[in-house]
């Protein structure tokens, strides 16, 4: 009889790491809720200081670009490098970035956080399915149709509850104003930055378009005023916005688009105007009527159905990302 054989010991499934679909998500998520924080923040700055948005704006960008040079610094030519390889999509990621930036503090300033935040975050994913569907020189489906058409019917409810001024929004029509042309500016500045994003890598392309982006505000931000009062709080809080919101914050986002559509990425950011509605809220006591509330429901369900709609009559995004996680081959540990 022969000897039995013992059954050599199972050995566990080696961990993989997260596929660079499902980090970019996390990236991207991270960074939509840091994000989160620069309305309440940027109020509180306004309300204390008199500094004017656009200034306000510009000591952000600034504080992140010195950060970010310093930093990249020995890695001088490679950012060069990059210049030189992609210098139109690179000028206007960085001149957007400013841009969109001062209108979207403009907005907090005239029509509160959650208002501000709502519209102009709201707004992007379906700019961006809009100008999908204008490049291709095709009408979207029925369901985009329908998305698009919510869209607008939220956006209408919400500026029909903020036309009247209040304390916290004294200015609401110049506000929902600025809050759209910062939403249109965010989506342009999106889906330029994620063809950049495949060649450049993020620290590089974080520290280029803040250097331009302040640049671009610089001019505004003289004639408007620079002074800052030299008190602990407020350059906590304009550290805060330079360094959280805008450094951390794009290199997270910047390194998420590598590996998620720039459609999917403006859902994801969704998570900043939740976040912002709900500190306005409690900390700022800025009311939320029924019809701001509806009209953020339909935007945001508009927009959560930009990710779930087919593509081109084919797989949703959703179920793409997941088979190209599920696909995705594990990374060498070497």
């Amino acid at each position: 009889m022969p000897a039995s054989r013992t059954a050599p010991a199972s050995r566990p499934a080696p961990v993989t790491p997260a596929s660079p679909v499902r980090t970019g998500l996390i990236q991207i998520t991270v960074a939509g809720v840091l994000w989160g924080t620069t309305g309440i923040v940027v109020h509180v700055v306004h309300e204390t200081t008199g500094l004017n948005p656009v200034s306000i704006g510009f000591h952000r960008l600034a504080i992140a670009a010195l950060v970010l040079s310093a930093v990249a610094a020995p890695r001088l030519r490679p950012t060069l490098a990059a210049l030189r390889a992609a210098p139109l999509p690179l000028l206007a990621t960085g001149v957007g970035l400013g841009i969109y930036q001062a209108l979207y503090f403009a907005a907090v300033a005239f029509a509160g956080v959650g208002v501000a935040t709502l519209v102009s975050i709201g707004l992007a994913p379906v700019l961006a399915v809009a100008w999908e569907s204008l490049r291709a020189r095709r009408l979207p489906g029925p369901f985009r149709l329908a998305t698009l058409a919510a869209a607008v019917a939220g956006l209408a409810l919400v500026t029909g509850a903020s036309a009247e001024p209040t304390s916290a929004a004294p200015r609401p029509l110049l506000g929902l104003l600025a809050a759209a042309g910062s939403g249109l500016g965010y989506a342009a500045t999106t889906l330029v930055s994620r063809h950049v994003s495949r060649t450049t890598p993020p620290m590089t392309l974080t520290t280029i378009s803040t250097v331009i982006g302040a640049l671009t505000l610089a001019p505004f931000a003289l004639s408007a005023g620079l002074t800052v009062p030299a008190r602990p709080d407020v350059v906590a809080l304009l550290l805060h916005l330079g360094l959280v919101t805008t450094a951390l914050a794009y290199v997270l986002f910047n390194a998420g688009l590598r590996t998620v559509e720039g459609s999917v990425a403006a859902v994801l950011t969704l998570v900043e105007p939740l976040t912002a509605a709900a500190l306005a809220v409690v900390l700022l006591g800025e009311p939320l009527p029924l019809p701001v509330l509806t009209g953020g429901v339909l935007l945001l369900t508009a927009v959560a159905a930009t990710y779930l709609a087919p593509v081109a009559g084919g797989p949703t995004i959703a179920g793409c990302l997941r088979r190209r996680s599920r696909s995705a081959p594990p990374r060498s540990r070497t």
